[in-house]
């Protein structure tokens, strides 16, 4: 698992990649943002460390398929289109803005493979001038381009988060033909959801009534 999280105030980020064993990865994350001076701890010790502070582990049933080098390699001209990112913005009373996910990669990936989600700026970013973003999908274009980070940065010339979203992801299907999500949150309150897949499970509250949920937001 993989999972990142930024508040905007200060500019503090946490993130651990190939972590194994954790229910709750995320936590993890914070705990490296608020316990350390790092952003990002990985693999066996990022495990260590979600242990220290005694988080929750997964049962003792529960066991991951590993597929050989040889088996992955061979099908890697398949569609890499099965990922599982949850991920979220928010912006709180007084004014600062996070962003978080995490992720359990995509259908036969190498071992050893990190995606976007841990990494600040491609996966997720969260600044008071600007805004933050939270992406889902193929990490290694989102990666490629540093879409959270370049959303942000529209944000902070006066764009829209509609207008933001809809050119970063316009031109990483154009440059690289890649496919992702956006969440993207302006210090403001506005948002927007924009994905250039044909679905995407996601959904939005005020504080006030009942979410709104759907899977598709164009």
């Amino acid at each position: 698992m993989d999972a990142s999280i930024m508040e905007g105030q200060a500019l503090r980020a946490g993130a651990v990649a190939s972590i194994e064993g954790i229910v709750h990865p995320i936590t993890a994350a914070r705990l490296v943002m608020e316990e350390t001076h790092h952003v990002l701890l990985a693999g066996p010790m990022a495990t260590a460390f979600a242990r220290h502070f005694k988080l929750e582990g997964q049962r003792s049933g529960a066991q991951n398929r590993r597929l050989s080098y040889d088996t992955i390699l061979k099908r890697k001209q398949s569609r890499r289109d099965q990922h599982g990112t949850v991920g979220a913005v928010a912006l709180d009373r007084s004014g600062t803005v996070a962003a978080g996910a995490s992720t359990g990669g995509i259908d036969q990936m190498l071992p050893g493979r990190v995606g976007d989600t841990p990494l600040i700026g491609c996966g997720v970013y969260a600044d008071n001038e600007s805004g933050a973003v939270s992406m889902t999908g193929i990490g290694e274009g989102i990666i490629r381009v540093a879409v959270a980070k370049e959303i942000c940065n529209r944000l902070a010339l006066g764009k829209s988060p509609v207008a933001a979203a809809q050119a970063v992801l316009k031109k990483l299907e154009t440059r690289i033909n890649g496919t992702a999500g956006a969440l993207v949150l302006a210090p403001d309150g506005r948002f927007a959801i924009r994905h250039v897949t044909p679905r995407m499970a996601a959904g939005w509250w005020d504080g006030k009534g009942t979410p709104t949920v759907g899977d598709q937001f164009q």
